[in-house]
């Protein structure tokens, strides 16, 4: 089995998903913000909306791998346990008392009692014992190890790069145990033995959500809320060294909640064609970086070009004449609710085939007069971590298109 992939259009073998699952019933009016959900779903609605996603990958036979299977399977090595364990007694808020009596908790429950505990966390008042100062002082319903709602979007923790994955390195305090498990699994699990990896959680921030694929050997990161310059430089320089890109374009997008990442204004939906955020699409630059040579210590150099419009560069790297921005045609107001609804984040399943949520009807109506095939979803309590189906996927395998 060949791992990977070089574009984000190539037919779609094996993606990994997180069903939502307790996580999510841990969300309250006080910590949605914290936990960086602007709502409270509804829990059982997720799931069966989830499910429906889940099937429509399956009907298009795309083999669908969950996050939380993988990770119980991989909590049945020892040193798993142990290194997911102490990864999430890590924080300085615990005390020694409490850090005491988790790690002997922890360390007897079974794969699946820890999967769960690990993901949807350990509050105050849930605790037979540990107690001391740091119980008595908590409110009962605090949390001893933190929740993790955003493992839904499983786009952000990793991204492949043809044959290697990239463990990245998310922004907000309430996201990092996220990839700390992602990276035991890329690590420790049978399915993915010998697999290369770039990055990590412990480098300058990359989310994968900024990761575009725009073709074999071009890559393009958003620079924004999440992903910071230091952590595109990191990334261009570890993806020249592998041979796995010969140009990095560096996209810089506003700093704010509705565009956090680059997908949530543009992706893929065809070899030489990508929906774009109307209201943005004009503004949109892009620096292009690429290899220049090694210096005297032996570090490779990075050549930084002056900005262009990122289509532009976009098309020079790729090496076509135009990258097609498909012209959704939307009045500004309706291309800004449109956009906050992830309808610029679609999940290609092959060229021209793309799931896309139903809601968004006038961009997809759009898609589909563009002669792209939209299989819609529903998502109106997924929808509410602000993510779409490209968001809520992370492609292992891919068809290459060279």
């Amino acid at each position: 089995m060949t791992l990977g992939a070089d574009s984000e259009v190539g037919r779609l073998r094996t993606v990994m998903l997180h069903r939502p699952g307790g996580e999510l019933t841990r969300l309250t009016p006080r910590n949605n913000d914290r936990l960086l959900f602007d709502g409270i779903p509804w829990v059982a609605r997720a799931q069966e909306e989830h499910d429906a996603f889940a099937q429509a990958l399956r009907e298009r036979d795309v083999e669908v791998l969950y996050l939380t299977d993988l990770l119980t399977e991989t909590l049945a090595d020892d040193g798993a346990r142990a290194a997911a364990i102490s990864d999430a007694l890590a924080g300085l808020d615990l005390g020694d008392t409490m850090r005491r009596y988790l790690q002997g908790f922890l360390g007897e429950a079974t794969p699946a009692e820890l999967t769960t505990y690990l993901t949807a966390g350990i509050r105050n008042d849930e605790v037979r014992g540990g107690f001391g100062l740091v119980t008595s002082l908590l409110t009962h319903d605090d949390f001893l190890i933190d929740p993790l709602p955003n493992l839904l979007f499983t786009r952000d923790s990793s991204v492949w790069v043809r044959d290697h994955v990239a463990i990245t390195s998310l922004a907000m305090p309430a996201r990092k145990r996220e990839t700390e498990l992602t990276e035991l699994i890329y690590t420790r699990h049978p399915r993915f033995v010998g697999t290369p990896r770039i990055h990590g959680s412990h480098y300058e921030h990359v989310e994968g959500g900024d990761v575009l694929l725009l073709a074999p050997g071009v890559v393009a990161v958003g620079v924004g809320e999440r992903t910071t310059p230091a952590g595109v430089e990191r990334l261009a320089r570890q993806v020249f060294d592998d041979d796995l890109a010969h140009t990095v374009l560096a996209v810089p997008i506003a700093q704010e909640r509705a565009t956090m990442h680059l997908d949530t204004i543009c992706t893929m939906v065809d070899v030489d064609k990508m929906v774009v955020y109307e209201n943005v699409a004009d503004s949109l630059v892009a620096f292009t970086v690429t290899p220049d040579g090694q210096s005297d210590d032996g570090e490779l150099r990075l050549s930084v070009a002056d900005s262009r419009p990122f289509l532009e560069a976009a098309a020079d790297a790729m090496g076509i004449d135009v990258l097609h921005r498909i012209d959704t045609g939307l009045d500004p107001v309706t291309a800004e609710r449109e956009q906050w609804d992830d309808g610029n984040n679609t999940l290609a399943l092959a060229p021209r085939v793309a799931v896309a949520y139903e809601r968004n009807d006038a961009t997809n109506d759009r898609l589909e007069q563009a002669g792209i095939e939209v299989v819609r979803i529903a998502g109106s309590e997924l929808g509410s971590g602000r993510g779409g189906p490209r968001c809520m996927s992370c492609p292992i395998e891919r068809d290459p298109l060279v």
